[in-house]
């Protein structure tokens, strides 16, 4: 499972012309479900999701990093978007294999919600509308935008870079 957080001072979803949900201060949160993820999945990134810190100290405002979404009592904008699975590696056309079915994805998705509203405070999860052609207006604030993978997605650097030498750790007599 993978998700777009963005940092934003509002955030709406239009569908068909009308605004369906909005947010002030808070997340922004892009939710791309795999064909192999499990409600496991959507726990590690709740969790991220709830209390990374992404929002400068509350009483020092200068100190960055220091808040969290809960901390804030900031709200969250959730959006459906399977496009975030896809592969891109071969060709022009985007490969959307990846991606859980619709009908499958539907009930993950909002065992997902219903799992984050718990988590949290109901009133300040919103959605937007699953399936629907949406337009998604934000103001990102920073900007801070970061991706979350919950299978531990990690950036490996290439072998003998000058970051892997100074990791090393020492050994004894060297």
């Amino acid at each position: 499972m993978r998700a777009i957080i963005q940092r934003v001072t509002s955030a709406s979803v239009t569908v068909d012309n009308a605004v369906i949900s909005q947010i002030s201060r808070g997340l922004m949160v892009l939710v791309g479900i795999g064909t192999d993820d499990t409600a496991s999945d959507a726990s590690v990134l709740i969790n991220k999701i709830l209390n990374l810190r992404v929002f400068n100290d509350l009483v020092e405002s200068e100190k960055m990093w220091k808040a969290s979404v809960k901390d804030i009592d900031g709200e969250i904008l959730c959006v459906s978007q399977f496009t975030l699975l896809a592969n891109t590696t071969k060709g022009n056309k985007p490969d959307f294999h990846r991606a859980m079915s619709a009908e499958s994805s539907q009930v993950m998705y909002a065992a997902f919600l219903d799992q984050l509203r718990q988590a949290y405070q109901t009133e300040k999860i919103k959605d937007g509308r699953f399936g629907a052609m949406m337009n998604v207006s934000l103001t990102n604030e920073g900007p801070v935008t970061f991706t979350l993978d919950s299978r531990k997605f990690d950036y490996i650097e290439p072998s003998g870079t000058e970051a892997e030498t100074k990791r090393k750790p020492k050994t004894s007599g060297s």
